[in-house]
C-alpha cells in the first residue's frame, strides 16, 4: 500500500510499521458430484468471489455486522445460499468466522479446513520437537492420519505430555474449540468438502496475481476497485458490473 495508507497502522516491521493490508474474500461454490473415491467435487463454474481490503472485525457489544460481514451476506443472498438444501460454512478455524457463520447462516454445518487442522498439528510438532526432528515428523503424521480418521481423542491424549509446550496447549486448545468441525469421515461420507481449497485459488487469482506484482502501490480505494473488477470477472459478472457502475 502507499505509506498514507498505512499511517498509524502497526504491522510485522522491524519498527512495528506495517507495509501491507489484508484482503478479506468469501468464495462460494455448489459440490453436487463424487470423485472416484466417492468424496466431493466441486461443481465446474460455480465458483463466485467477493472480496475486499476492510475489517472482519465485531465486538460483542456491537449491534451491526462487520463491513467484511455484509459483504458475505449479500453475496450469499446473491448466490441463493440460504435456498440450498445444506449449508456448509469452512474456515481455517479463526474465532471471527465462527462468529460469522452464526450471526449470517445459523443451522448451516461448520466444517474446519482439514489442511489448515494438519498444518496445526505440523506445527505443533515442530515446537514440541524441532523443526527437523525425525520423531517429530513421525508423530506429526500419526497425529494427521488420527485426524482425518476422526480419532480426536488420541490426539489429545498424544498432546497430555506435552502440555508445558504453549504451542502444543494452544492445539489442544484449538481441537477441544472446534472438534464438532473436525468429523472429517462423517462429513465426507455425506458428501461434503472438508477443504477451503477453492477459497485459496481464490486469494491467488483474485488478488495475489493482479495486485502483488513487482513495484506496486496501491490506495485503499484503487486496491478495492480492482479487486471489486476482478471478483466480478472471475465469477462471470464482468458485464453485470460495468452496467451497475454505469447505473451508479
Amino acid at each position: 500500500m502507499r505509506p498514507e495508507e498505512l499511517k498509524g497502522r502497526s504491522g510485522k516491521q522491524p519498527d512495528g510499521s506495517a507495509k501491507t493490508r489484508e484482503v478479506k474474500l468469501v468464495a462460494i461454490w455448489s459440490a453436487d458430484g463424487r470423485d472416484g473415491e466417492g468424496r466431493a467435487v466441486r461443481d465446474a463454474g460455480s465458483v463466485s468471489y467477493n472480496a475486499a481490503i476492510e475489517s472482519a472485525a465485531t465486538a460483542d457489544t456491537d449491534e451491526d455486522l462487520s463491513a467484511f460481514a455484509l459483504r458475505v451476506g449479500r453475496e450469499a443472498t446473491r448466490r441463493g445460499f440460504d435456498e440450498a438444501s445444506r449449508r456448509v460454512v469452512i474456515g481455517d478455524g479463526a474465532k471471527w468466522i465462527w462468529k460469522m457463520s452464526e450471526e449470517l447462516f445459523p443451522g448451516a454445518t461448520e466444517i474446519v479446513d482439514l489442511y489448515h487442522a494438519k498444518g496445526t498439528l505440523s506445527d505443533t510438532a515442530k515446537a514440541i520437537f524441532g523443526a527437523e526432528s525425525e520423531e517429530g515428523k513421525a508423530w506429526a503424521k500419526s497425529r494427521r492420519d488420527e485426524l482425518e480418521e476422526g480419532k480426536l481423542k488420541e490426539i489429545l491424549v498424544a498432546l497430555q505430555p506435552h502440555l508445558s509446550n504453549e504451542k502444543a496447549d494452544n492445539c489442544r486448545k484449538y481441537l477441544l474449540a472446534n472438534r464438532k468441525r473436525m468429523r472429517y469421515p462423517a462429513f465426507r461420507a455425506a458428501g461434503l468438502c472438508v477443504s477451503s481449497g477453492v477459497l485459496e485459488a481464490g486469494c491467488k487469482c483474485t488478488v495475489g496475481t493482479r495486485l502483488k506484482r513487482a513495484g506496486m502501490h496501491w490506495t485503499l480505494h484503487g486496491a478495492n476497485e480492482i479487486i471489486g473488477l476482478r471478483c466480478s470477472k472471475l465469477s462471470g459478472r464482468y458485464d453485470d458490473y460495468w452496467e451497475r457502475r454505469k447505473a451508479g
